[in-house]
């Protein structure tokens, strides 16, 4: 059973993105059908991948640079968690954040560098999702390929009861339920829109003219079926098969389809999918991993093992979820996971010969003219970093003095209460004889 989408995904967040996605592969499709003459979704959306991460390309850049800055800072942090380990009162927390702080600034990175990239691709995953699953409607130039078809359905006496058994018979399970009346919230397009969605996912359209397994004819001398068929059925879906795969169809269904029709050519590009996935994700980790030659157990040790289960994660989840997406979408899993390899490759290549110590240079300046932008002096950090050090030297001596006082005080009590013949009131009396002649 499949599922499509009807018209295209109006979503608060993804739909606007899933629009934009659609816009640019549309660009794509229509410049390689009018400039190189080839129409195929699948090299749509190869090329789309590539436009997609050479976009992103910036922030991959910044994410290395970050990794390979957090490894040179954390002997600081290092330091600086030991100046106050064991420390739990707030005025040593407060001073350790800061000064941790201040490292980060001096690197010019911040915490949370890594998660800005994840963020902006998963909301284009999610939208390529809706897109691959209804290309007719994000593509225009694959909607008008059914268009001629559909306007024809549309005239077609009873086509309704047709379109809804069509559906029925090949399993098309879909998101909303067709409504094939015209009224004043759905008007004749979006009805329309509805044959061209059901029409995009039935196997071919000779299967619409001639009788199927109960000898059955779902339209009789439709005219621009009988012209598609006469010119060659496989060539009108050509343009939405990639090795023999539909871009909209998911992996497992086909694997189970084509098993059943004993094509195990397919079955085997089907599987291909998925494992090419896992295997291209798994390279792609492999290079991103930044080697850690400390081996306690510090905050750099911490995000390398957490980096190192996320690594490993991540391609399993890829393998089991390209099963149940289209196969447009595992395409683009595997044609991205190639491309980032090759990006990464470049990238390291290129922070090798970077003078870190300059980039840290112009870190300190960037944010410097930051900090005294917003009137913040460099004499004032400074200052409140000292403060608040001396406040937690100084709760030591405090401490310390606080407690000779108060043997102090318990010594000269004891003397005062001293009992008379003791050597202590005997020493008490030498004391008074002395403090009376010194004052004569």
């Amino acid at each position: 059973m499949t599922s499509i989408l009807l018209t295209p995904y109006d979503g608060a967040i993804l739909g606007p993105i899933a629009k934009l996605l659609g816009w640019i592969m549309n660009g794509i499709y229509v410049f390689m059908s009018d400039v190189c003459g080839i129409e195929n979704v699948g090299l749509s959306i190869i090329l789309l991948t590539f436009v997609i991460y050479t976009c992103l390309l910036p922030l991959t850049y910044k994410q290395q640079k970050f990794s390979k800055l957090s490894q040179k800072m954390q002997p600081e942090i290092k330091a600086i968690q030991e100046k106050y380990k064991n420390r739990s009162d707030q005025a040593s927390v407060m001073a350790m954040n800061q000064e941790t702080q201040m490292v980060y600034e001096k690197y010019g990175i911040s915490p949370t560098g890594t998660c800005v990239q994840m963020l902006i691709q998963m909301p284009i995953l999610f939208a390529l999702y809706r897109v691959f699953y209804n290309v007719p409607a994000y593509i225009s130039a694959v909607k008008e390929k059914f268009v001629v078809v559909a306007d024809e359905i549309y005239n077609y006496d009873g086509f309704a009861e047709i379109m809804t058994k069509i559906q029925t018979d090949f399993k098309i399970a879909l998101s909303t339920r067709p409504d094939f009346v015209v009224s004043e919230t759905n008007t004749v397009e979006e009805v329309k829109n509805f044959i061209v969605d059901i029409l995009y996912k039935v196997p071919s359209v000779e299967s619409l003219i001639v009788p199927n397994a109960d000898g059955e004819v779902y339209f009789k001398g439709l005219e621009s079926v009988n012209q598609i068929v006469n010119s060659g059925t496989e060539a009108f879906y050509e343009f939405n098969h990639f090795f023999g795969l539909n871009i909209s169809d998911t992996p497992w269904n086909t694997i189970l389809t084509s098993f059943s029709a004993k094509n195990y050519l397919l079955v085997f590009a089907a599987l291909m999918i998925p494992v090419l996935s896992y295997l291209t994700q798994v390279a792609n980790s492999k290079l991103m991993e930044m080697k850690n030659d400390n081996k306690k157990n510090t905050q750099g040790d911490m995000m390398a093992q957490q980096m190192k289960t996320m690594n490993t994660m991540m391609p399993i989840m890829s393998l089991v979820m390209c099963f149940s997406v289209p196969v447009g979408l595992g395409l683009y899993w595997v044609i991205s996971a190639v491309y980032r390899s090759i990006q990464q490759m470049a990238i390291n290549k290129y922070i090798e010969n970077l003078d870190l110590d300059d980039i840290i240079k112009q870190n300190q300046e960037k944010a410097k003219a930051k900090r005294e932008k917003m009137g913040i002096s460099e004499n004032q950090i400074r200052n409140a970093a000292m403060m608040n050090t001396r406040t937690v030297q100084n709760k030591a001596s405090v401490s310390v003095s606080a407690e000779k006082e108060a043997q102090l005080k318990s010594a000269l009590e004891a003397k005062a209460n001293a009992k008379q013949g003791s050597l202590a009131a005997k020493a008490n009396m030498v004391r008074e004889f002395n403090e009376r002649n010194s004052r004569k």
